[in-house]
């Protein structure tokens, strides 16, 4: 079973009077089959947690553990290999290429992950739910923040990563596209066992979660679910 874990993790910026505790002994864990959420106001330390998970950052202490296997110990060319076959992130900056229309963003995906990308029915289908069929000869400079989030969303997914961590997926989403968008991870978690990671405010989400912790000022706590 794919499953992500982090063990005692702790993370620190700055040193001295500037110093921040953004994590402290986080415990965690997301599994292949199950939409995981981390709820938390702003500044708990959501998105440190969640790059943490995806090897964008080191905690200060603690280990990531992926499949059994360490993963905040690999650097370089390795950690970059496992990110692109294996994680999919989905970022609150959309990190659209600005150059490139909607649908030529796909295409770059197929440039840099050659293979193991979505079938054309299964993508069509992703396409078709989160609305963005009429996008594609547009540029990310023509669209809305709710039609970039999706395309973001379906950029994330085409890749068919093992693990699917979002950073406020639905934050320009209207209710019926939330209610849409969760009902997608959820089945992509179900339907595909993928471990899907959500990091939110947004409690419109919390429905559709098989597992929610909540994250508050660095600290978290498990409250739907077993471990």
């Amino acid at each position: 079973m794919q499953k992500l874990e982090l063990k005692a993790v702790s993370k620190v910026f700055g040193a001295g009077t500037n110093r921040v505790q953004a994590l402290n002994d986080v415990n965690f864990e997301a599994k292949a089959g199950e939409l995981t959420l981390i709820l938390g106001p702003s500044g708990s330390g959501k998105s440190t947690l969640l790059t943490i998970l995806g090897g964008l950052q080191q905690p200060s202490e603690g280990q990531v553990i992926i499949n059994g296997q360490r993963f905040d110990n690999q650097h370089g060319k390795a950690a970059d290999a496992f990110r692109l076959n294996h994680i999919g992130f989905v970022l609150q900056s959309y990190s659209l290429v600005p150059y490139l229309m909607v649908e030529e963003q796909f295409r770059l995906v197929d440039k840099v992950k050659k293979t193991g990308n979505l079938p054309a029915q299964r993508f069509q289908e992703d396409i078709d739910r989160l609305g963005i069929g009429n996008l594609m000869k547009k540029y990310p400079g023509e669209l809305s923040g709710g039609q970039s989030q999706r395309v973001a969303i379906a950029r994330a997914l085409y890749a068919n990563p093992d693990f699917v961590l979002a950073d406020e997926p639905t934050a320009a989403l209207d209710s019926k596209r939330v209610q849409e968008v969760g009902q997608l991870f959820k089945d992509i978690a179900e339907k595909e066992n993928k471990a899907v990671v959500v990091v939110t405010h947004d409690l419109r989400l919390r429905e559709k979660a098989d597992r929610i912790y909540q994250l508050v000022d660095g600290k978290i706590s498990l409250e739907k679910g077993t471990d």
